[in-house]
């Protein structure tokens, strides 16, 4: 094996390498999952010299990306908007996800519920509606979750079919 090929080997692993950890971090908030399975793909198409995957399925692919990006922020705030949640529950969410990070995945499951309860709470003192604002965006989380796997998946057909037809 020449020196060329070995080093495409080794630039093909580290691009299917970034696909799979990517593909993780759709699921592990820890880990910036579709940045990661972008950045494989593109170094994937790098390497063959864009002959397989041309700019137009990038451009597809870096269109899934920022709509993965845009559902990270705004699922939580949607889920709480649904439920007439006050500024003070938005703002409460988005501590919540933040401090949550800190507290591995338990943090990071109750922070925004946590944040966006104790928000409403403090904005209108009723604890039957905080409660209501902390579980919608809970779930807008959680839908959002779902979405961002459902972005990936696309992500990961879009370069299959681009590199095999």
């Amino acid at each position: 094996m020449d020196d060329m090929m070995v080093a495409a080997t080794a630039w093909y692993v580290l691009a299917g390498v970034l696909v799979f950890i990517g593909l993780l971090g759709t699921l592990l908030p820890l880990l910036p999952g579709t940045p990661l399975i972008f950045g494989g793909m593109l170094l994937a198409a790098w390497v063959d010299g864009f002959v397989r995957v041309g700019w137009m399925p990038l451009v597809l692919l870096a269109g899934l990306l920022l709509l993965s990006i845009v559902l990270d922020y705004i699922s939580g705030a949607l889920g709480a908007k649904r439920y007439g949640a006050s500024k003070q529950a938005l703002w409460g969410a988005l501590a919540g996800s933040i401090l949550g990070v800190f507290g591995g995945l338990p943090g990071l499951l109750i922070g925004p519920f946590a944040g966006a309860a104790l928000g409403e709470y403090y904005a209108r003192r009723d604890m039957e509606q905080a409660g209501k604002v902390g579980l919608a965006t809970w779930m807008g989380l959680i839908i959002g979750a779902i979405a961002k796997v459902a972005v990936a998946l696309a992500m990961l057909g879009i370069f299959t079919f681009a590199w095999f037809w």
